[in-house]
């Protein structure tokens, strides 16, 4: 500072100053990073943020982006997300770039704390630095939201965060994506999306009583805790999962919403409303490559031979379902349960409708639904809710004759099964 005022008070510098002024423009200019180019990062960390899908924990609807403090239902207590707009009080905005790749590297906060698992820092460790950098750049030219963050509400003794150096012990494993090189660029680019910023295997593999998943069950399905959905295997079985869908019907299914296969509703529909909609082409095509590749599994859907209760339970059944499908379902989904594609999905051999969880189809019957807007589907059709109109007999009569119609594995629905779900959370 001396010496910038001693250069500002004398009417004529040397020429040595002037030279030496010269020497550090020029260095300041060659180490400042060109705008083009941070805009380029920028625009980079909206994507991969998308990819991510950090809009939708990270912002309570309607409200301002990013600011955090949306409830996460968890069976250990409620979990409240953190402020991760740019404001320097309450969000990131003091954060460096080092602390934001730590946090997404090993689940620790900026000074060390450990994260609880909600936060899915069990595949984000697998996002490349440069990836980190640029999401980084995009948090902060986001608009600040002065919003303090929320304690959560956890019972004991899971509100003890020593009991996650366990947690970790047991299902976190640090460490960047490291590509096969046996497979294609294709293939590697899905697989980062999937295993990395997609974290799958957050929903479709079951969470057992830690709040983990096992490896070896990875994509195999599960059902989510609270929010009471089921999310399907991904699994390259034919009998469930993806083994007989085309590339083109699973790049339908996330980019628009909807496929000749069928659609997505629940907790899906917000994930590609809110995230895969805005994936290149390319990027949903390499998801869709690598789930194909996914080892199957064989005990998705029970095929073996019912018992005699469960066989007499669908004779009493189907006869009542049959005839509320014919009155209520059949005029978009046909006679023959053959659907009209893509706005009405078929339900005769559809993998869903045949799981061994019965879960989805009841859920659809009872809240209805909507797939998402999206660009390649803006104005979606719907499915009304039936809970009103259909006492939990008739909702079990109505899915159990879908579950075992036209060929159709699945077993029967009880009215207990149905009135569990009556009060579900939608989301």
């Amino acid at each position: 500072m001396g010496a910038a005022v001693a250069l500002a008070q004398t009417a004529a510098p040397s020429a040595n100053a002037a030279g030496a002024a010269s020497a550090a423009a020029a260095a300041a200019a060659a180490n400042a990073k060109p705008i083009a180019s941070n805009a380029e990062q920028i625009a980079r960390g909206e994507y991969l943020a998308r990819a991510g899908d950090c809009i939708a924990c990270h912002t309570v609807p309607s409200e301002q982006m990013f600011g955090g403090g949306r409830p996460m239902e968890t069976p250990f207590g409620t979990l409240y997300t953190p402020n991760i707009s740019s404001d320097k009080t309450f969000g990131i905005g003091s954060w460096t770039a080092d602390e934001f790749y730590r946090m997404l590297h090993e689940g620790k906060s900026r000074d060390g704390t450990l994260l609880y698992p909600a936060m899915p820092f069990a595949s984000y460790t697998k996002v490349t630095r440069a990836d980190s950098d640029a999401i980084f750049a995009y948090l902060l030219s986001t608009p600040p939201v002065h919003k303090e963050n929320r304690a959560h509400d956890l019972r004991f003794p899971y509100n003890k965060r020593a009991l996650l150096l366990g947690w970790r012990t047991l299902f976190f494993r640090q460490g960047e994506f490291k590509p096969d090189p046996s497979q294609s660029v294709e293939w590697n680019r899905g697989a980062y999306l999937v295993q990395g910023l997609g974290h799958c295997t957050m929903c479709h593999t079951a969470i057992n009583a830690l709040g983990g998943n096992s490896a070896s069950k990875e994509f195999q399905g599960g059902l989510i805790p609270v929010q009471n959905w089921y999310a399907p295997s991904l699994t390259s079985n034919k009998e469930a999962g993806l083994g007989d869908w085309s590339i083109e019907d699973i790049v339908d299914l996330l980019h628009a919403g909807v496929s000749k296969r069928g659609a997505v509703y629940g907790p899906m529909a917000e994930v590609v409303y809110d995230s895969f909609q805005y994936l290149t082409e390319d990027d949903v095509r390499a998801v869709a490559v690598y789930l194909k590749s996914l080892p199957g599994h064989n005990n998705e859907v029970d095929k073996s031979p019912k018992s005699t209760f469960v066989t007499e339970e669908a004779a009493r059944l189907v006869p009542l379902g049959r005839k509320i499908y014919e009155s209520q379902c059949a005029v978009c989904h046909a006679t023959e349960g053959q659907g009209k594609p893509p706005h009405f999905p078929p339900l005769a051999d559809n993998q869903s409708i045949q799981m061994n969880s019965a879960v989805n189809p009841i859920r659809m019957v009872l809240n209805g639904g909507y797939a998402p807007g999206t660009r390649k589907n803006p104005m979606p059709y719907g499915m009304p809710p039936f809970a009103q109109s259909l006492s939990d007999e008739e909702v079990a009569a109505v899915v159990t004759y879908i579950r075992t119609a036209w060929g159709n594995h699945g077993t029967p629905v009880s009215e207990h099964e149905v009135n569990a779900l009556r009060s579900a959370p939608l989301f």
